[in-house]
């Protein structure tokens, strides 16, 4: 547990991000955590305990997506927890189009921007994550931006610019 407590928050945030609209993020986050319980003696290296989380985190709802690609109950699960936390019914469509938006970044840009913007990583632990150096993470940031961006300007009501911080908030 001592090894868990400083990884938690930003785990809860990426389990958050990742299984929006696809499963339930506590599921999730309990499958990953019993599984790495179970195997923490082989983990070889405690001090990347978040690394490993997280990598498993996605694995598994990999995973999991190939299984049931479409879950509509969970959608509605996510935009009533949401409603429950503030987010208006302009911020719901916002949120779906936003999540719709990152599904269509290659993964990598996808994890990055994820990582940076809503478990708030730093680029050196988003590098060590992704088995890449910090420049490449920043090109990875600045190029899911750039394309979100283009994604969500063309649209006839654009999308706020900052949705993406403001969910940070609601997300757990």
């Amino acid at each position: 547990m001592k090894a868990y407590a400083p990884c938690h928050e930003p785990f809860a945030r990426y389990c958050s991000a990742l299984a929006y609209g696809r499963m339930d993020a506590q599921d999730l986050m309990q499958d990953v955590l019993l599984s790495a319980f179970q195997r923490f003696e082989r983990i070889r290296r405690k001090d990347e305990l978040l690394h490993y989380l997280l990598r498993a985190a996605r694995n598994r709802a990999v995973s999991a997506w190939r299984l049931d690609r479409r879950n509509a109950d969970r959608f509605e699960k996510r935009s009533e927890r949401l409603k429950e936390r503030g987010a208006s019914a302009e911020m719901l469509v916002d949120v779906g189009i936003l999540y719709g938006a990152l599904d269509k970044l290659p993964s990598a840009q996808r994890d990055a921007l994820v990582l940076f913007e809503v478990s708030g990583l730093s680029m050196a632990e988003i590098a060590a994550i992704q088995g890449t150096n910090e420049n490449a993470v920043k090109t990875r940031v600045s190029r899911a931006r750039t394309t979100l961006r283009s994604m969500l300007e063309g649209r006839a009501r654009p999308v706020r610019a900052d949705l993406l911080n403001t969910l940070t908030g609601l997300m757990l």
